[in-house]
């Protein structure tokens, strides 16, 4: 028999027809043998996602003045549970726990504790319902005492307590740390918690069901009914997330892609659709479109420097840096030329502390001039067969320039997997929807 982990959305669990409906799906294919869920996801457009409310709860318990809106907000979030509990016809009594939880919120539990109850209650309902064996994921997802996940450690643990469970529930978004607290990851964490499942049960498959059919090549938000990308590999995957598709957090890749484990990106109200496949390598690709997906992110800002035979100077770039590394800021690309060179990062994270840069930089390197411009946005186009298509940058620069877009910074890599353009924030919607058209719609 071979294995599957599945992993559950927040919003493929919001109710008790949704749970249901995970039954069902867990149930056609007995291969599918350890799930993670998620807290409950929103209901509707105006509801409030468990895990919101959770955080809303915690922040309340701070302030003594609060006491009737947090008795409230908590009510609410029983009412959810408890709501699934009787809809589903379980006979399951879960006011022990949810006493348990109130109590230790007031009682100055951590933030991360509070916020991880909506998985754990979610995954003692779904095991309930489905006659899974729980594990609690503090007990095999750990922490070093630096808050960081301690994947070795996790690995040997976990591997040892799957095997003595024929089909478990595994939480998801959360762990332990060495002192006995719980700890999260970031948010859309459960899909990382999967990833770790898959790994450690060595499986043959690990699927991630969410509330779409896989990944789109383009923001739905910007380009109406995308083209459906059929297969992607971990690096077009990684390139994809970091510049902004969220269909999965891009953390959750690693462990998989370690083990050379596929995963199936697939829709639970849609079970029928085969989905994106995210393999390790794929030789195949559309000949006709080429690429395989375009993301892009508004907000960033560009530091450039000038100095006259700049590139005589040895170690000129390694100090540049060196001024943004001694201020905490990551920089996202560097572009150069002879006698110019150029970081881009984040505005948000340099808006305190721009003068000091500016500052630094002029005492580090004393160039001719630095200049700093905002307002860029970043667009990534993605593709394994872009290295074996001949003119594909020059399809990308055309269009952009058929839509009177200018182009402000171009970096490819080596690899020619990705071509990477800097365009004024304002013109990112128009670029994108120009090289959609260019390389779908033809």
């Amino acid at each position: 028999m071979s294995i599957k982990v599945v992993k559950f959305g927040g919003s493929s669990l919001a109710d008790a027809d949704k749970f249901r409906r995970v039954a069902e799906i867990i149930a056609a294919d007995p291969d599918r043998r350890y799930v993670v869920p998620s807290a409950p996801g929103k209901r509707f457009s105006d509801d409030i996602k468990i895990t919101d409310m959770l955080y809303q709860c915690y922040n309340l318990a701070r302030d003594t003045s609060t006491k009737e809106e947090f008795e409230t907000c908590y009510s609410n979030i029983c009412a959810r549970f408890q709501g699934i509990i009787a809809d589903l016809g379980l006979d399951f009594d879960i006011s022990g726990e949810l006493t348990y939880i109130k109590n230790a919120i007031l009682g100055r539990a951590g933030r991360d504790f509070a916020a991880s109850r909506g998985e754990y209650l979610s995954g003692l309902i779904l095991a309930k319902f489905i006659g899974f064996d729980f594990i609690d994921a503090e007990n095999v997802i750990l922490f070093k005492d630096n808050g960081t996940f301690d994947a070795d450690k996790t690995h040997e643990v976990l591997t040892a307590e799957l095997a003595r469970h024929e089909r478990a529930i595994i939480p998801g978004f959360y762990g332990l740390m060495p002192n006995g607290t719980v700890k999260t990851f970031s948010r859309g964490g459960s899909d990382i918690t999967g990833s770790i499942v898959a790994r450690a049960a060595g499986a043959d498959l690990y699927e991630n069901w969410t509330d779409v059919s896989g990944f789109m090549m383009a923001d739905p938000r910007i380009i109406k009914d995308p083209r459906a990308i059929e297969t992607v590999t971990y690096r077009e995957l990684r390139e994809l997330s970091y510049m902004g598709a969220t269909v999965l957090h891009e953390d959750a890749i690693f462990p998989v892609r370690i083990a050379g484990i596929p995963i199936n990106i697939r829709n639970t109200m849609r079970p029928g659709d085969a989905g994106t496949m995210i393999v390790a390598s794929a030789s195949d690709y559309d000949n006709k479109h080429i690429i395989t997906g375009i993301a892009g992110r508004r907000g960033f800002s560009v530091f450039t420097v000038e100095d006259d035979l700049m590139n005589s100077q040895i170690g000129y770039g390694r100090r540049m840096l060196e001024v943004f590394e001694e201020n905490g800021i990551a920089f996202e690309h560097m572009p150069t030329g002879i006698d110019t060179m150029s970081v881009i990062v984040a505005t948000a994270d340099i808006d305190p502390i721009r003068e000091k840069i500016i500052a630094s930089l002029n005492r580090t390197l004393k160039p001719d001039s630095v200049t700093v411009d905002d307002g860029l946005a970043l667009i990534a186009v993605v593709g394994r067969g872009m290295v074996k298509a001949k003119g594909t940058a020059a399809r990308v620069f055309s269009a952009v320039s058929n839509a009177e877009v200018n182009i402000k910074m171009i970096d490819q890599g080596s690899s020619e997997l990705n071509i990477i353009l800097g365009v004024e924030e304002r013109d990112f919607e128009v670029c994108v929807k120009a090289i959609y058209d260019e390389f779908v719609n033809d």
